[in-house]
C-alpha cells in the first residue's frame, strides 16, 4: 500500500432538514467538491425515529444527556436529509474543518456553519428547542466507519476515479 492510499479515507456528512429547507444542498455539497473530495455515496431519505437512533447512539446519551439525544433525534427526523459520503486525503479532519464548530453561533467565518447560520446553544437551552446546525460530519475514521454503516449498504458506495484524475495522471 502507498502511502498515499494510506491517507484516503471516507467520512459520512449529513445535510440536515435545516439545509434543505433553506435551499444549500448544492451550494454546500459544491463546497467539499471544489476542495478534491469525491462522493461515492449520495441519497435523499427522511429517516425513521430508529434510524435516527442508531445514528445517535446511547454512547451520546452518555456523554450529553439523553434530553439532547431525544432532540437530536427530533430535529434529524424532522424532514428530509441528504446522505453522503466522502472520500478523499484525510477526509475526515478536512471535512471537520469546513464544516466548524458545533455551534453556529461559535463557528469561524468561511466555515458551513460559520457562513450560513447563526444559533447559539444559549438560544435552544432557553427555548427548549432543537439545535439547527446545518450538517453533520463525522469526527474520527473509527466513527466514520460505524456511520457509513448505518447510512448505507456497501452496494450503495460507488468506488470511481473521476476522468479528470485518470487523465492528469496518465499523461
Amino acid at each position: 500500500m502507498s502511502h498515499e492510499e494510506e491517507t484516503i479515507e471516507r467520512t459520512l456528512v449529513l445535510l440536515k432538514p435545516d439545509a434543505l429547507d433553506r435551499g444549500l444542498v448544492g451550494e454546500i455539497t459544491q463546497r467539499f467538491e471544489k476542495v478534491g473530495l469525491k462522493i461515492v455515496g449520495m441519497k435523499m431519505l427522511i429517516p425513521s425515529h430508529d434510524h435516527a437512533q442508531k445514528h445517535y447512539t446511547e454512547d451520546l446519551a452518555i456523554r450529553r444527556g439523553e434530553h439532547v439525544r431525544n432532540l437530536m433525534v427530533d430535529m434529524l427526523i424532522s424532514g428530509p436529509i441528504v446522505a453522503l459520503v466522502l472520500e478523499g486525503i484525510e477526509a475526515v479532519e478536512l471535512v471537520r474543518k469546513m464544516i466548524g464548530g458545533t455551534e453556529p453561533k461559535s463557528a469561524a467565518p468561511g466555515t458551513i456553519r460559520g457562513d450560513y447560520s447563526h444559533v447559539s446553544f444559549k438560544h435552544t437551552d432557553k427555548h427548549n428547542s432543537k439545535l439547527y446546525n446545518l450538517i453533520h460530519g463525522s469526527s474520527s475514521v473509527e466513527e466514520a466507519a460505524q456511520e457509513i454503516a448505518v447510512w448505507f449498504d456497501e452496494t450503495e458506495l460507488v468506488d470511481h476515479q473521476p476522468t479528470y484524475t485518470k487523465n492528469t495522471l496518465n499523461k
